[in-house]
């Protein structure tokens, strides 16, 4: 084990994007394909080998522009990896994100029997995601990508998703996103938050020590599951006009309104932060990247007056601050792209259009990094002392939710909340390194 331990993160043989923040502004595309002939599956994953961009040179700009892959568990079997090795993948993951959808809240609208097809289903064998910060570079990333299953007999596009992020870095509810990146040991990528000590490669990258001192439970043979990583990758709806109506009726002036939305998000629509500005925006700092994630809790509000204890940010990252758990094992990276048209400001009518964000979580461990804070964080207040109260803008809501701003000398507390953000669909994905993508290519079973 020491010898693992000392061994410095294998940058060449990791997928770009596995690691690397995106570019902002950026554009992308997610292609999902079914694997309808063992061989021709096999070829696939020969070309991908060459096709996916690793991430050495991190800091290269020409790196900005990316291919990755991920393959389901669906995906494996059409490829024949051998039963002892698809044995050896992680409970969750053999599983697949449609079979755990009540664990993570997707029930009722955003149940498995209400996705779009065919997300969720056996026919999702190969997740391929091309990304690039504008889109005639991703356009150059799509065309990589057709050639690598195009000619294939036997491989299928079966789904695909257009994506983009705005020059504002806005989501569609009207918020700054992409802000924050953990710092990764060995990765030579600066985490976005100076206070927040460098994580272990292990809670990321399969075949590192993690932090709890060991390696975690790796796929077979080594070179199948060193290098890799687990993805939860999330089609998420967002009801913008119900949103807007929501703040609208709970707030006393449109001054109020921005207040409430930067309370229940935990930052204002400017990405500034209510842990250092908590009375009024500051979009200077929001759009600074050395200062808007420069924060913790513990010391500076430990009871939640600036920035409220069940808002979304605080629940989805509670840094430092005094929950049940160690915070530093439930840590993930999170990459939400922004699909839809954009609803236009003021109006606060449905006007049919589907809008939300393709999001990704990137994590050595599929079940105490996503679905435990999908359950435990998003889904319930226990760890906060909040009870069963939900994450206000993407818990499971009914509509009888509820959401408290501590004040003095009364909190302020929100009734009624109803779902702002629905699942329309999901896959769990292997991002395999790329000697596991030549091995895949060349088994003969």
């Amino acid at each position: 084990m020491s010898d693992v331990a000392d061994t410095p993160l294998e940058l060449d043989d990791i997928q770009s994007g596995t690691l690397r923040p995106r570019p902002s502004p950026y554009a992308a595309t997610y292609i999902l394909l079914r694997i309808d002939d063992c061989g021709a599956g096999r070829k696939l994953m020969d070309r991908l080998s060459t096709a996916v961009v690793s991430a050495g040179n991190p800091r290269d700009p020409a790196a900005d522009t990316w291919l990755s892959v991920a393959l389901t568990f669906h995906g494996l079997k059409a490829l024949g990896v051998p039963q002892a090795s698809l044995d050896s993948f992680s409970w969750e993951f053999k599983q697949g994100m449609a079979a755990r959808a009540k664990a993570l809240g997707d029930t009722g609208e955003s149940s498995p029997e209400n996705w779009e097809k065919p997300l969720g289903t056996p026919d999702v064998h190969v997740v391929l995601v091309a990304l690039a910060p504008d889109t005639r570079r991703l356009e150059a990333a799509l065309a990589r990508a057709r050639e690598t299953f195009e000619a294939l007999d036997g491989v299928e596009a079966i789904w695909r998703q257009d994506c983009h992020a705005l020059p504002t870095e806005r989501e569609p509810f009207g918020f700054r996103d992409g802000i924050s990146h953990p710092a990764i040991e060995g990765s030579g990528i600066p985490g976005t938050n100076s206070r927040e000590s460098p994580l272990k490669a292990g809670e990321f990258v399969l075949g590192y020590p993690d932090e709890m001192g060991g390696l975690p439970p790796m796929p077979q043979p080594e070179i199948l599951g060193r290098n890799g990583t687990y993805v939860a990758f999330r089609k998420l709806h967002q009801r913008v006009a119900a949103f807007r109506r929501y703040l609208r009726a709970n707030s006393s002036s449109p001054e109020d309104e921005e207040l409430l939305a930067a309370r229940l998000m935990g930052r204002w629509r400017s990405g500034a932060p209510l842990a250092l500005c908590p009375f009024h925006d500051a979009p200077e700092l929001g759009a600074d990247p050395r200062r808007n994630n420069d924060f913790l809790y513990r010391q500076e509000d430990p009871t939640g007056y600036m920035t409220p204890p069940g808002c979304h940010i605080r629940r989805a990252n509670p840094r430092d601050a005094s929950v049940a758990g160690v915070v530093r094992l439930h840590r993930m990276i999170r990459r939400g792209t922004a699909y839809g048209p954009a609803l236009p400001e003021g109006v606060i009518e449905d006007d049919g259009a589907d809008r939300g964000l393709m999001f990704a979580f990137i994590g050595a461990h599929l079940g105490r990094q996503f679905e435990f804070v999908q359950s435990e964080w998003i889904n319930s207040g226990d760890f906060l002392g909040l009870g069963t109260t939900r994450d206000p803008i993407v818990g499971a809501s009914d509509g009888a939710g509820s959401f408290s701003i501590p004040r003095r000398p009364i909190p302020r507390r929100l009734q009624g909340l109803p779902r702002f953000v629905v699942t329309r669909g999901g896959e769990y994905g292997f991002m395999p390194g790329l000697r596991a993508l030549r091995w895949l290519a060349d088994l003969r079973t």
